[in-house]
């Protein structure tokens, strides 16, 4: 039987998402919230993120946790200490899945690798590597402080210590060619991961990179058709090695994607704890988006004195809840259900803006579900406005 609407979120289940702000330096393409700090009182930190735990739990009494994951930031520059605390805590607020996924985010560097023996021990079972590149040049240009040896020795030693481990790359990048873009990807399906995050290269607003690209200093940026056949050629590729896309930007062997990322893609809850940190959470059947302030000392400051003190929360309107829906479903392979929208929406997606993708080509539907086809995943904000387009959100 079909859960009832204000339990939609079990379709893919619970979450939790820790924030962790800091970073060594900060990324010339990065615009996640993270911050350099010369000093951080790890202890503080791990008493906020505790304080958190257990007001969260109040709200979640009963649930099972099937996910954590700790972002950032570079959570590998956590104290394996603060990890265990907090996963101690997280032990004792909710009943975990059998197979829990606990996953931290981890720059490859030979400082941050030191210290996976002891995340594991804390109860760390997958790790995130932030490789960026296995180019020495661009690395440089990425702004990455670990070099390419660094990272074959940290994906070493990361297999050796955790039960899965995956790797992320950029592309796109600066006077890449497509043979040399090829060649490092195959060189990166050597270390034999499981899983791999792949992403095209995007110049955000705020970051080094969106200032240089403001004055026309940022050179040698592929164009449009070669990003394209980058994208394309990263399908080819990934399939044959037997990681196939499971989502846009994410391949992984069959049984080893992000059981975390899925939560956020086929909209389960998540609890964000940690400055800027963003969740998802159904309570007494109404779904609410919660994001937390941004900046570190402020949001740690907030919470001490009163935890939930330093986080918004916003309901969501059934409109709003079908929108995030489809967009997020869409970028996985598995597609999007028509029943489901229009359940969590209350009306179903126009008949005839549905039949226009289906006839471009753009979607294709199988009975119930709809999924973007080749040309369709590359055009895909352009499908979403399509399908979306003169429908007010309603309360």
């Amino acid at each position: 039987m079909e859960a009832p609407i204000y339990e939609d979120w079990r379709h893919a289940g619970f979450g939790l998402y820790l924030h962790w702000p800091f970073c060594q330096s900060k990324c010339p393409y990065c615009d996640f919230n993270s911050h350099v700090a010369a000093r951080v009182d790890q202890s503080r930190w791990l008493t906020a993120f505790e304080a958190e735990i257990d007001r969260i739990g109040a709200l979640t009494q009963g649930r099972i946790l099937n996910s954590v994951f700790f972002g950032g930031g570079t959570p590998s520059l956590m104290e394996a200490g603060t990890v265990q605390g907090i996963l101690d805590r997280v032990r004792a607020t909710w009943t975990l899945a059998n197979d829990v996924e606990i996953t931290l985010e981890a720059n490859p560097g030979s400082v941050e690798a030191a210290r996976f023996e002891g995340y594991a021990k804390a109860g760390v079972n997958r790790v995130s590597l932030g490789i960026q590149s296995l180019d020495p040049e661009d690395l440089r240009r990425l702004g990455r402080m670990h070099s390419v040896d660094e990272a074959r020795a940290a994906i070493a030693i990361a297999q050796s210590t955790f039960q899965r481990v995956s790797i992320d790359l950029i592309y796109a990048r600066q006077n890449q060619s497509l043979a040399a873009w090829r060649d490092e990807l195959n060189r990166a399906l050597d270390f034999e991961t499981s899983h791999l995050s792949l992403y095209q290269l995007t110049i955000e607003d705020g970051t080094v990179f969106g200032q240089m690209q403001a004055k026309n200093l940022l050179r040698g940026l592929p164009e449009e058709d070669l990003s394209a056949d980058m994208f394309e050629l990263t399908q080819e590729i990934t399939s044959q090695a037997g990681r196939p896309a499971y989502e846009v930007s994410n391949h992984a062997r069959p049984g080893d994607e992000s059981r975390h990322n899925l939560i956020y893609w086929r909209m389960g809850d998540y609890a964000g704890i940690g400055p800027g940190a963003h969740g998802r959470l159904t309570l007494e059947s109404t779904r609410f988006a919660t994001e937390a302030e941004r900046m570190p000392t402020a949001w740690l400051d907030r919470t001490l004195a009163r935890p939930g003190s330093a986080e918004a929360s916003t309901r969501l309107a059934p409109e709003d809840r079908a929108t995030e829906y489809l967009m997020f479903a869409l970028r996985l392979k598995e597609g999007a259900s028509l029943g489901r929208f229009a359940a969590l929406s209350g009306r179903p997606l126009a008949e005839a803006r549905l039949t226009e993708m289906l006839d471009l080509g753009l979607l294709h539907r199988e009975g119930d579900l709809i999924r973007t086809t080749e040309t369709g995943v590359m055009m895909l904000n352009g499908i979403l406005r399509a399908l979306l387009a003169d429908r007010q959100s309603a309360g």
